[in-house]
């Protein structure tokens, strides 16, 4: 195993979706930098997407990307989506939704372990995600659901991945697009404290 990727199983309880009460996983994975290109994403273990919660915490750190270079960001989803590119449409939605209430600066960073509004998003480091199964990972056929928390956020967001013909996990369809919604803004926006 990596040095930079830690995999821990937890209980997070539930049933449903074919995983007994206490069986469902919890996967920290870790980055020890965050990639602003995708030759430098290209360089992570997880670029491997020998798993889908390297897939899924990939898709966090492509987010994080997108204030320096929204290309860049742009060219880590597509590799993350592998056969089926990002449309134009999920071009210009991953655009609005960044836009939308200044939250690109902070919304990728908001689901690593640490960041708070209080903190303005400041995780800590090494950048350390926890993804999870949830009792409806598995319902639907070859695709796997799983959830990531922002801490700006009440309850977690779901991803869908599935595997290719190469063993590789990718990001199925639009099943990302709930990582976009809005978040609490960051204490040091707030004009009032």
């Amino acid at each position: 195993m990596s040095p930079l990727k830690t995999i821990k199983n937890q209980a997070v309880g539930g049933t449903g979706g074919g995983q007994a009460a206490g069986n469902l996983k919890s996967v920290d994975v870790t980055f020890t930098t965050l990639p602003g290109t995708l030759a430098e994403f290209m360089t992570l273990p997880q670029a491997e997407l020998t798993n889908s919660f390297d897939t899924v915490a990939s898709l966090v750190a492509a987010l994080c990307a997108y204030t320096n270079d929204k290309d860049e960001c742009t060219a880590i989803i597509n590799y993350l989506k592998g056969p089926e590119p990002m449309s134009q449409r999920d071009i210009i939605f991953l655009r609005d939704r960044m836009a939308q209430n200044n939250k690109a600066p902070f919304i990728g960073l908001s689901y690593f372990n640490g960041a708070s509004p209080q903190n303005d998003y400041t995780p800590d480091i090494p950048y350390t995600i926890s993804v999870s199964e949830h009792p409806y990972s598995y319902t639907s056929e070859g695709v796997i659901s799983l959830h990531v928390k922002s801490a700006g956020a009440d309850s977690p967001r779901a991803v869908a991945v599935r595997q290719a013909k190469d063993g590789k996990w990718y990001l199925w369809l639009t099943g990302y697009h709930s990582l976009l919604a809005d978040i609490r803004p960051p204490e040091s926006s707030n004009p009032w404290k």
